[in-house]
């Protein structure tokens, strides 16, 4: 096997403070490997600039002209970090054998990289970065975090256990991914679906460099939530038998009211039908609800609109 051609994928926004810090740390682990023998002088350092509103991009640019092993591509405006992996993915398959996916704040231990590179010199076309534990979270993250990827699993989603987006992908791998053609993304979810050989590096995250979490409650919810409903059609039917059991409830109740009245045991009881109306009614609008997730989904999957749009590229200003 030749010495494959790394490029090192690191979605940025607003990471003006730690980006600077982090930068010559991926560029030493690229100069590393290549003297070691196993990446080529060739492989570089991608980064995917998410429409920042501060200095991010202009960074960049810099760090491109000091350079030769950092490039850089900005999305003309925020699209959330998995548009961004997704763009840096794409943009970098046809210039490379493996990618490796990797946040740009320092959590992720970079030294796992060259297990990742072993493995896949042993035959494996992904390679998932794993958290070891997670004593840097707090007790509620690491609960409800754990918890989401068993309810994933609950639900028949394909994921790996406590692996976010720090993973190698062959090229050989993102030529089929290219073939997904999905708006709702949830990468962690897809890539298993790919198949191939794959395998998996166990490393411990640390705390962050510099600046502070994009991924907000509110946002680490709605890709939860995403994650579920793009991968599993199970709350469907879970809607679906729910509403079998409470139209069998139903069913009784009015057996029991009618057997009640015939016999002349009838009680006025209208805080109690006024309690089944407002559950009944709770449950229809809760389904219907989830139902209309699905469909929005639908909806915007028909559109077909770009998951991603390129506005620049470091490279542009060398032509």
């Amino acid at each position: 096997m030749n010495t494959p051609v790394l490029y090192i994928v690191v979605p940025c926004y607003n990471e003006e403070t730690v980006l600077p810090l982090t930068a010559p740390m991926f560029l030493e682990k690229i100069n590393a490997l290549t003297a070691q023998g196993k990446i080529s002088p060739d492989s570089r350092i991608l980064f995917v600039n998410d429409g920042s509103r501060d200095r991010t991009w202009d960074i960049i640019e810099d760090l491109s002209r000091q350079d030769e092993h950092y490039e850089g591509i900005a999305q003309s405006r925020n699209r959330g970090h998995q548009a961004a992996v997704l763009a840096g993915l794409m943009e970098a398959r046809t210039r490379c054998d493996i990618t490796i996916s990797i946040d740009c704040d320092g959590q992720d231990d970079i030294g796992a990289m060259d297990a990742m590179v072993d493995a896949y010199m042993d035959g494996c076309e992904v390679v998932y970065g794993v958290r070891s534990k997670r004593d840097t979270d707090t007790f509620f993250k690491r609960f409800t975090a754990e918890g989401f990827y068993k309810l994933l699993k609950a639900m028949g989603a394909d994921v790996v256990f406590n692996h976010a987006d720090y993973r190698l992908i062959s090229s050989r791998v993102l030529k089929e991914f290219a073939n997904f053609k999905e708006v709702n993304l949830f990468l962690r979810g897809m890539v298993p679906m790919v198949g191939f050989k794959s395998t998996s590096v166990y490393y411990e995250r640390h705390e962050r460099i510099a600046g502070e979490s994009k991924y907000s409650l509110k946002k680490m919810l709605a890709l939860a939530f995403d994650g579920i409903t793009s991968l599993s059609v199970k709350p469907i039917r879970m809607v679906f038998f729910a509403g079998l059991l409470i139209m069998l409830l139903s069913f009784i109740g009015i057996v029991w009211a009618v057997v009640a009245a015939m016999l002349g045991h009838s009680v006025a009881g209208w805080a109690s039908l006024a309690c089944l109306v407002c559950f009944v009614g709770g449950v229809q609008c809760l389904f219907l609800g989830l139902i209309g997730e699905y469909i929005g989904k639908i909806y915007l999957e028909v559109k077909a609109r770009p998951r991603y749009i390129i506005s620049d590229r470091t490279d542009d200003m060398e032509e």
